[in-house]
């Protein structure tokens, strides 16, 4: 693992897609992906693990098979997010695995791709919080794209837990390592002596919480439906409405921390 942004220039491929030609991952080299320097111990540890050796060979083996997989550069939360540095962890499931979507962050695309569904809802949460409920203004007040790298940069962890996703086939790196890795990721973070806010949106994330309720620290846990427009509405716990937002800066307030600039 690297620390040059050029280093990374050999790790893009062009997927075949039909009429489009998007940034794939071209090989696993993962001494050249960049993350930030306390994120190492834990990474090493990982990829020297039968775990981490088990899912290099099956990802090496997926792409001698001419597989396109997603995202180019699967570490990209931990470069932008350093450990010492975490506020909020934001926990999804694998990437998103339409050509040019993933960007390496949970939820997040690529800017000048189309938002997808669960991320608009996201958005409406947020707008919602905001006290905009009329479509247009709640419209009017979203991003110009659906990349969260600002998150990232404010100490929001956007970690999924599998990392890598083959073209157009959810799910199917799941079960192959990568689990291994982000388990030991929410334990260092779990590690800092900081409060962290977990947000965990639908049951697969909210596995995770009777783990951060076990840790020592005083960590908030919010629990909520998935965002996707399947769940988002639904009892016991809609997304919509659930004010986690406002929530994790008022959490942040009373611990002696900065607010998040959603």
């Amino acid at each position: 693992m690297g620390n040059s942004r050029g280093q990374q220039a050999n790790l893009f491929a062009e997927s075949g897609t039909p009429g489009a030609a998007v940034p794939v991952l071209a090989g696993w080299h993962p001494e050249c992906w960049v993350v930030a320097p306390d994120w190492m111990p834990t990474l090493e540890y990982f990829f020297r693990s039968p775990a981490g050796q088990g899912l290099a060979q099956f990802i090496t083996e997926r792409l001698a098979a001419g597989a396109s997989i997603y995202p180019p550069e699967p570490l990209r939360a931990l470069q932008l997010t350093p450990l010492a540095d975490v506020r909020v962890v934001i926990l999804g499931q694998d990437p998103y695995h339409g050509p040019g979507q993933a960007e390496g962050l949970a939820f997040s695309v690529a800017p000048g791709v189309a938002v997808p569904p669960s991320l608009r809802n996201i958005f409406k949460e947020l707008a919602r919080e905001r006290g905009l409920s009329q479509p247009d203004a709640a419209a009017q007040s979203w991003p110009l794209n659906g990349s969260l790298v600002q998150w990232s940069r404010q100490g929001v962890l956007l970690i999924n837990t599998c990392l890598t996703v083959e073209h157009r086939l959810p799910a199917s790196h799941a079960n192959r390592g990568w689990e291994v890795l982000t388990d030991a990721i929410v334990r260092a973070v779990l590690g800092n002596a900081k409060p962290v806010v977990f947000m965990l949106w639908g049951t697969h994330a909210q596995k995770m919480a009777a783990k951060v309720l076990a840790a020592p620290g005083r960590h908030a846990v919010l629990c909520a439906n998935h965002p996707s427009p399947l769940s988002a509405l639904r009892s016991p716990q809609p997304f919509i409405g659930c004010g986690h937002f406002s929530q994790a800066n008022a959490f942040l307030l009373n611990s002696g921390e900065s607010t998040v600039s959603w």
